[in-house]
């Protein structure tokens, strides 16, 4: 049965990295080849292929991590491997986050409708606040990164003075607890802030509402519309961010289940749910992604009929 389950999650996981790997391709292939082709982009376009572009980092770090858990199991990874591994899976999920949480404020500033002056004054300059926002978030990753070195040097003079097989696998476990805590609290504050758009969000979708009703027009006008989409495209991004949030909090389980296989492979495969899955919703919520979209899989399917042999006893010979 263990065995059942886990071939099952190890095709899951694979599906998932195909889909992924597809979905954010699709996005950075379509606004290059726009850019290309009328020689500007759009700053909704920029974050959008930013966004895709780490998010495939993340997709392809994680199987390479997956490959290095098969090479070294028994917790026997070398220090430097893990180390750039490591690093580097921690840097992409840092701009997925928050490339993602640009998008959300870059849409807040656009659509919400708000008559006080410090949100004129941000909305007026929404370049500005995505670059700020940008650079915190620099400054953060700079933070997290000395002291992500800090643990996993401590680590690894810990194995290097203990060289016993319990010993190690019970610090290397501790020492992943503290890195799994210290990153969470990290990704704390980007999900904090699209909480605070999505909420700001509704009371100005609410504003809107009552000033239509007073006016006695129908509330699905323009500007409701975008607050709808928006709203959709901010709480996708939140349900998908619990999911790898909840994700975190397993992974530090399944390092006390180490010999089941399994629920590593679940674990992985809920991480990895938010990078694949939030590019398609993007995809279906952007007009030009989604028309192009439509487009190849409307040339696909085409393609598909045309390759089909004709039904009858002589196939492609009868007419």
């Amino acid at each position: 049965m263990g065995r059942v389950i886990q071939s099952i999650l190890t095709v899951i996981l694979s599906v998932e990295l195909i889909i992924g790997n597809l979905g954010n391709g699709f996005i950075v292939v379509v606004n290059c080849m726009d850019w290309i082709k009328r020689r500007k982009i759009t700053s909704v376009e920029q974050i959008l292929t930013a966004l895709a572009i780490s998010r495939i980092g993340v997709l392809w770090l994680v199987l390479l991590s997956w490959w290095i858990s098969v090479l070294y199991p028994a917790l026997r990874i070398p220090g430097k491997i893990f180390r750039v591994v490591y690093i580097s899976l921690r840097v992409s999920n840092h701009f997925s986050f928050w490339f993602a949480t640009c998008l959300g404020i870059f849409y807040f500033l656009k659509i919400a409708n708000f008559s006080n002056s410090v949100f004129l004054y941000l909305k007026w300059r929404v370049k500005k606040v995505v670059s700020v926002t940008l650079l915190v978030s620099l400054v953060l990753l700079f933070i997290n990164l000395i002291q992500m070195n800090i643990y996993i040097d401590t680590w690894i003079d810990g194995s290097k003075r203990n060289m016993s097989y319990n010993s190690s696998s019970w610090n290397y476990v501790q020492f992943y607890k503290v890195i799994l805590f210290a990153n969470s609290m990290f990704m704390f504050v980007p999900f904090t802030v699209s909480l605070a758009t999505f909420l700001l969000l509704i009371i100005s979708l609410w504003k809107h509402l009552k000033r239509m009703q007073h006016k006695a027009r129908g509330s699905r006008d323009a500007s409701t519309t975008a607050h709808v989409k928006a709203l959709q495209t901010v709480i996708a991004f939140l349900l998908l961010y619990a999911v790898y949030f909840v994700s975190f909090l397993l992974q530090v389980w399944s390092f006390e289940l180490l010999e089941k296989s399994p629920i590593i492979l679940f674990v992985w495969a809920t991480k990895i749910v938010f990078p694949s899955g939030h590019s398609y919703l993007l995809i279906l919520g952007n007009c030009k992604l989604r028309q192009t979209f439509l487009s190849v899989l409307w040339w696909l399917r085409c393609r598909f009929k045309d390759a089909r042999p004709e039904s009858g006893p002589y196939g492609n010979f009868v007419r």
